[in-house]
C-alpha cells in the first residue's frame, strides 16, 4: 500500500495563547489520533518536530548557502508529519479528515512518498 506523507503546518501564534492544561488537552488530542491509526496499522512514522528555527539550504552561483530556518514571524511553520499508509490521495485526504490539527487552525499538505 502506497504512503503518504501529512505535513502539519501550524500558526505559532494559536498555541502561544494557551495554558498548560489546555496545551495538555491538545497533546492528548494527537496522541488518541496517533493511536487510533496505529491500532489500524496505517500510520509508518510520525514524529513532532523540534521548536528551534532548523536551517533552510540554497545554492546560489555555485555556493551553498545556509539560513536559520523560517522565523516565529512566519505566518505557518512545519512542526511536525505522518506518513500514513493508504491507497491513493483520496484515501489519505480522508484518513487526515479528523487530525486535530485542522481544529486549530493548521493546515496539511498531503504528499506521496516515491518509494522506487
Amino acid at each position: 500500500m502506497p504512503k503518504f506523507m501529512l505535513l502539519l503546518h501550524d500558526q505559532p501564534r494559536t498555541f502561544a495563547k494557551m495554558s498548560p492544561s489546555e496545551m495538555q488537552q491538545v497533546i492528548q488530542r494527537y496522541v488518541a489520533w496517533g493511536r487510533k491509526l496505529r491500532a489500524k496499522k496505517l500510520v509508518a512514522e510520525s514524529n513532532k518536530l523540534t521548536e528551534d528555527a532548523g536551517r533552510v539550504m540554497r545554492r546560489k552561483r555555485g555556493r551553498v548557502l545556509t539560513t536559520d530556518g523560517p522565523y516565529a514571524e512566519s505566518r505557518e511553520l512545519l512542526g511536525g508529519y505522518f506518513i500514513v499508509r493508504a491507497g491513493d490521495y483520496d484515501e489519505a485526504v480522508e484518513r487526515a479528515g479528523d487530525c486535530p490539527h485542522l481544529d486549530y487552525g493548521g493546515t496539511i499538505e498531503v504528499r506521496q512518498v516515491d518509494e522506487r
